[in-house]
């Protein structure tokens, strides 16, 4: 009896150590350093995504600014990224789109500014207002733009 409560012991701390969640950066079983850091998502925003956007699949979520960002769609599955409150209220969505579709003033200030450098993505910001407005990542830098290519900031 005593050997197989310590068996049963044993099995239980092998296996709750085996899916434990990892810490980012904390090393695997392989030593292989894990990625981002596993998140809860409240089910309020879970709901609210699923609600405004039905399609969204394969959703990985992060927390962005003390609000939770849900990501899905493309090769990167990163083709839309929503923003919600821990509430569930939405913030905006940014959808990936191809350089070429930028504001020209967007192209023309990157080129006067970050002179030879490329831009690496581009994305178009819908805010809860319906506020248009445009991304351009350099050097691992959001530069953001409004609706017409005007600069506002880089992040």
């Amino acid at each position: 009896m005593k050997k197989t409560v310590t068996i049963i012991a044993i099995l239980f701390a092998v296996s709750t150590a085996s899916f434990a969640q990892k810490e980012k950066g904390e090393k695997n079983e392989r030593g292989e350093k894990e990625g981002k850091e596993k998140i809860t998502v409240p089910p309020v925003v879970k709901t609210a995504l699923t609600k405004k956007y039905p399609e969204a699949s394969k959703v990985t979520w992060e927390k962005e600014k003390g609000n939770y960002e849900a990501n899905w769609g493309g090769k990167s599955g990163e083709d839309n990224s929503v923003q919600y409150t821990p509430a569930g209220d939405f913030i905006e969505i940014v959808n990936a789109i191809p350089v070429s579709q930028l504001p020209l003033p967007v192209l023309a200030y990157v080129k006067e500014h970050y002179k030879g450098a490329k831009i690496t993505e581009a994305g178009k910001v819908t805010d809860a207002k319906g506020k248009i407005s445009y991304e351009a990542e350099v050097h691992g830098k959001d530069i953001v733009f409004d609706e017409k290519g005007n600069f506002v900031k880089a992040e």
